[in-house]
């Protein structure tokens, strides 16, 4: 029956960087194990009562178009986040009664669409000139399997005379509660049909030329990516606002449109946090593979309760982040670092005794300087799933460097964040972080609350205790 569903009285619902191993769905798609949507397109696609009643969780959508509140013909769809799902299968169908029967069947008016993050842009084919159509999406693993039921069918409305203007929706929102203060920035943005690349700019100053085609005059610094995603390799320090907007190129380096609206974050030096979190990506947030910094459910400083500015920077070697302490922490002066540092080296091979010392280095500097350093335990890691999820290795005998790690951390004041997080062969357990290495919100709740139950014992010590 090629694209057609049938639509029964029982299914009453229609039946979709670096060293530091951080790289979202997108950018690894034809490089992992991550199905092409196109190889859907062939098959019937249905979901029984039995398939429902064993996934019952289903994305909700959050986006609504009435018969009064028309889209236009690049419509922007919405939906809850599905735990578990590296990327998401969105259908766009049209529906039919046979005539002289109640029967429905739905087709399908455009090839399947792949979003990586909880949202997309549609660009609806030229041919199709009804004044509505539905949708349903589900959530998938990496490997393309589903990892939830289809959403209940949307219909969505369209005004084919509304006119179409390229600006990108930022996703990326800082300030707005706790643990969303990143010393180095991530931008993220729904994907626009047709963009072979985007320019992203930060400014020092709200644009003077808003939805404009030119940049900005504020303009400090500029980026190209492919994808609708970019990490800043800069940090940003200031009691001022910054401010970023990204534009959609074509093949040829062309414009497609304006800049998105302007977004903005502050990173204040001079405000006052009860800590600031330092180390690598497993810090500085993200996971599921897909989902950035700035997916805050992937922030363990978002479940604490105090708050914290974030100075990690993904990528980082434990090399790499004692390297940055003067830079990144001195001009906060915390009253405590929380520090999770060395995951990658030991991933790649570096010895437990070079990232002790890097460690070492990082504990000086703190008591030198009148901060209070609280180590975090290193947890483990799932190797195969880092292959999964990479195609890269994990090095021989990490167990046992990650345990000479920890009984170095133990031996200082710490709070141990890796109870329960193995399973029976020691490794990182798969439900907490679906590639291996970066915990997904029931890792990072694992770890906040660890940390939140420590919290009154650690400012409760003496200053003898740092002296350790």
């Amino acid at each position: 029956m090629g694209n057609r569903m049938i639509v029964t009285a029982i299914l009453v619902v229609c039946v979709v960087l670096g060293t530091g191993l951080w790289a979202t769905a997108r950018q690894v798609t034809g490089q992992s194990n991550i199905v092409d949507p196109s190889m859907e397109q062939a098959k019937d696609i249905y979901i029984s009562a039995s398939d429902e009643a064993a996934m019952p969780e289903k994305p909700v959508i959050a986006s609504h178009y009435g018969a009064e509140q028309a889209t236009t013909v690049h419509p922007i769809l919405r939906w809850s986040r599905i735990d578990g799902a590296v990327m998401y299968d969105v259908q766009v169908l049209e529906k039919h009664v046979a005539d002289g029967t109640e029967t429905e069947t739905y087709d399908m008016i455009m090839p399947m669409k792949r979003a990586y993050t909880n949202a997309c842009e549609l660009a609806l084919p030229e041919n199709f000139t009804a004044d509505h159509f539905y949708w349903r999406v589900r959530g998938l693993a990496l490997d393309g399997h589903a990892v939830s039921a289809y959403s209940d069918l949307e219909e969505t409305y369209v005004d084919h005379l509304k006119p179409v203007l390229e600006k990108p929706t930022t996703l990326s929102v800082y300030n707005q509660g706790r643990g969303q203060v990143l010393l180095y920035p991530v931008y993220d943005w729904i994907a626009v049909p047709e963009a072979a690349s985007y320019e992203l700019e930060i400014m020092d100053e709200a644009p003077e030329n808003p939805n404009g085609i030119e940049p900005s005059i504020h303009r400090i610094e500029a980026y190209y990516p492919q994808y609708a995603e970019q990490y800043d390799a800069k940090s940003h320090v200031s009691d001022s606002p910054f401010y970023w907007r990204v534009r959609a190129l074509d093949k040829d380096g062309h414009p497609l449109g304006v800049y998105s609206d302007a977004s903005s974050f502050v990173t204040d030096p001079s405000v006052s946090y009860a800590a600031a979190i330092f180390g690598d990506s497993i810090s500085h947030g993200g996971g599921s593979i897909s989902y950035s910094p700035t997916d805050w459910d992937f922030s363990y400083g978002s479940y604490l309760d105090f708050p914290t500015i974030n100075l990690s920077q993904s990528g980082d070697t434990s090399e790499m982040t004692a390297k940055r302490f003067d830079q990144d922490v001195l001009p906060f002066h915390p009253a405590y670092l929380l520090i999770l540092m060395g995951s990658n080296s030991i991933r790649a091979g570096v010895p437990a005794s070079d990232v002790i010392a890097d460690m070492e280095y990082v504990r000086k500097q703190c008591l030198e300087h009148g901060i209070k350093p609280v180590f975090l335990t290193m947890p483990p890691f799932n190797a195969d799933n880092i292959k999964k999820a990479f195609n890269e290795p994990t090095a021989y005998g990490w167990s046992r460097q990650v345990q000479l790690v920890n009984e170095y951390i133990r031996s200082h004041v710490h709070i141990d964040i890796t109870e329960n997080m193995e399973d029976e062969n020691g490794d990182l357990r798969t439900e907490l972080a679906l590639d291996g290495l970066h915990l997904d919100p029931p890792g990072k709740r694992m770890m906040a609350e660890a940390i939140n139950k420590a919290w009154p014992d650690i400012i409760a010590l003496p200053d003898s205790a740092w002296k350790q």
